[in-house]
């Protein structure tokens, strides 16, 4: 009999298991109204840039109608100290992707509970957060354009609240110079979303590890997205710059604020994730915020993450993501007006164009071994060969 119980509960977690880990299905790319031959296209572009030493691999992913067109892997997913070839199952850190993908997606998350309004003034969820003559709003954050510094002298914080210390990081953000007034400019700042990640602690109680795993990852299945990773996943991940010696970072997130001052885990940068999980979730951003029978935002919410403001539409930053900025080039320019995208410094970028309900994924370590050049030559010109592959009509 305990045998039997034994034997009945495997396959109970077995099955557990199949239902949270499952893919978006593969399809050929004519299934979805790609022409595959143009498709390939992006092979020889990305090639090109591993062959320029400008990336030493990546990983392609484009997803069409909730279905996985393409996906393939180049390269190498590191070159020192040993070479090791990329593939498809790489985990990657998403630097500034984690903005959009953990951060705004759990604040619009607490909007939809409503336990914190776009309007609200930060000072209500952060005591003592300063501002100029006008109130900073959870808005301002979230579309770059509440006047905090870009940026934060991580070392001399280092110095005077230790390290790691989110506690006295916030303290220095809540009250450091202004550059302008809040809605009057557009700044991209690292510190609008590390705020935006203490409203959602101070809310929700939790972690935004933890709030971003129950209420996103766990719910769509992404068995492979998470912040400071370990076990399956830490073994995958590409690694990114050279330490002293012959160290790597793998596993730790790039960004210093995020690794020195918040431990790995903060609104701006430290998630890791994967090209299956990321297009499950851009499946469900596409399908207004449901995947596979699970939802994890409503409609009219994922409408809201991917609209320009209309006090701020001249910035042209949504709630979570980027439209027409001067940071927007990865979007190319053949995707239709309303497509939405995000990049990370590491390498990585999300673009996703719900007109043609279409989405790019492309993931490279470009700060691998060493961090130099720029990938906006490459996103634009794999944003422009996806979407010259679509088929009229179909």
């Amino acid at each position: 009999m305990n045998k039997i119980r034994f034997l009945l509960a495997v396959f109970f977690c077995l099955c557990l298991y199949t239902a949270t880990a499952q893919q978006l299905k593969k399809v050929a790319p004519g299934q979805v109204g790609l022409d595959a031959t143009k498709l390939q296209q992006t092979d020889n572009i990305i090639q090109s840039a591993i062959d320029k030493k400008e990336i030493p691999g990546a990983v392609l992913a484009v997803v069409r109608r909730g279905k996985m067109a393409y996906l393939k892997a180049y390269g190498n997913k590191q070159v020192y100290p040993t070479i090791e070839p990329m593939d498809v199952n790489t985990v990657f850190d998403m630097a500034s992707c984690t903005k959009p993908m953990a951060t705004a997606i759990s604040m619009l998350i607490l909007t939809e509970r409503g336990l914190v309004r776009l309007q609200d003034n930060v000072n209500m969820y952060i005591p003592g957060f300063t501002f100029m003559t006008r109130d900073i709003e959870v808005l301002n954050l979230m579309t770059h354009t509440s006047g905090l510094p870009a940026y934060a002298p991580e070392e001399a914080l280092k110095k005077r609240y230790g390290s790691p210390n989110p506690a006295g990081f916030m303290e220095y953000i809540a009250s450091c110079r202004r550059d302008f007034e809040p809605g009057t400019k557009m700044q991209y700042s690292c510190l609008n979303y590390i705020t935006l990640q203490h409203i959602i602690e101070n809310v929700s109680t939790k972690s935004l590890r933890d709030f971003a795993k129950e209420n996103i990852y766990d719910v769509l299945g992404m068995t492979h997205t998470d912040f400071n990773p370990t076990g399956e996943t830490l073994e995958r991940c590409a690694p990114t710059s050279r330490l002293k010696g012959t160290e790597v970072l793998k596993g730790v997130v790039h960004d210093p604020l995020a690794r020195e001052l918040n431990g790995g885990v903060s609104g701006n940068a430290g998630l890791f994730s994967d090209a299956n999980d990321i297009a499950i979730l851009v499946a469900a951003l596409q399908n207004g915020g449901e995947w596979n029978g699970k939802r994890i935002l409503q409609p009219q919410t994922v409408k809201l993450m991917r609209t320009l403001p209309e006090s701020l539409k001249v910035f042209g930053r949504t709630p979570g993501w980027d439209m027409s900025s001067v940071y927007a080039s990865c979007k190319g320019s053949l995707l239709s007006p309303a497509a939405y995208c995000h990049t990370g410094y590491t390498g990585t970028s999300i673009v996703i164009d719900p007109d043609n309900d279409i989405a790019i994924i492309l993931l490279t370590n470009r700060v691998h071994p060493v961090d130099k050049g720029s990938l906006v030559k490459l996103r634009k010109m794999v944003a422009d060969a996806v979407a010259g592959a679509m088929i009229k009509g179909k």
